[in-house]
């Protein structure tokens, strides 16, 4: 069995902006990655809205050949994900917080790459188990 992680935004953005103090620390993890990387579809949306129209060709060219498998999020998943922001309303989620822990779920994968340390450190999935926050961003605390 494969090892998978998910990925939010602000890895995807530290990667494709080049002065982005921490797309160093995402090249140098990228380059001894073995696990498959599972990013919902409104990951790759909201990245997108980061990123130059150069970086964006690049990330969407990344995304379809691989390591990363882009996961759609049905309408079916709509009522959960709805849910899921009403139950942390307090903490102001978006939709793409919300997809992943959907993603979360319906994977049941609890690895995820994220600069978002405040809020997947709240954020709870079935059984009351806790992300596992993957420690890629040293020099910033991420």
């Amino acid at each position: 069995m494969t090892a998978t992680v998910l990925v939010d935004s602000g890895f995807l953005v530290a990667l494709g902006v080049r002065r982005d103090p921490r797309h160093q620390a995402a090249v140098a993890w990228l380059s001894t990655n073995t696990a498959t990387l599972l990013i919902p579809a409104p990951v790759i949306v909201e990245t997108c809205f980061f990123l130059s129209t150069a970086a964006k060709g690049h990330l969407l060219d990344w995304a379809r050949r691989g390591p990363a498998r882009v996961l759609e999020v049905p309408a079916e998943a709509y009522p959960e994900i709805a849910l899921t922001l009403e139950k942390y309303a307090g903490l102001d989620p978006d939709f793409t917080d919300a997809a992943l822990i959907w993603a979360a779920h319906s994977s049941g994968c609890r690895r995820i790459l994220t600069v978002d340390r405040t809020d997947f450190d709240i954020y709870r999935l079935k059984g009351n188990k806790r992300f596992d926050i993957l420690p890629w961003d040293t020099e910033s605390g991420s």
